[in-house]
């Protein structure tokens, strides 16, 4: 789950920072706050790759993922950017949970194997 899960935050990682940039040149919005919110969802996609197997780390991302879809107040691509990123996230959870546990069928099969 953890690699699934981590290549979805790293591109949320990139979809954040180039949505910074679109947003930048929105008048009605300070370009110091367009950065400091974009570099703390940046920061949070990263850190979120290393807390993925942990509790609260999943519910973290489930966060993540409704603070990109609302950020199409600000950018109205992000709606669509945001429920992509989403269906990417519960599909990264879903199958990324079915490898873990055929991963460790296997390696249960495997030191049954050993052991007769």
């Amino acid at each position: 789950m953890r690699t699934l899960c981590s290549s979805t935050l790293i591109g949320e990682f990139f979809v954040i920072g180039f949505a910074g940039l679109v947003a930048m040149k929105d008048p009605d919005l300070a370009t110091g706050t367009v950065w400091t919110v974009c570099g703390i969802a940046m920061f949070l996609s990263v850190a979120l790759c290393g807390m993925v197997t942990r509790p609260g780390g999943v519910a973290l991302g489930w966060a993540l993922q409704i603070a990109l879809i609302a950020s199409g107040f600000f950018v109205p691509f992000m709606y669509f950017m945001g429920v992509l990123f989403a269906a990417l996230w519960w599909a990264s959870v879903h199958f990324g949970r079915k490898v873990d546990e055929a991963k460790a069928r296997f390696a249960a099969e495997a030191e049954q194997a050993d052991a007769a």
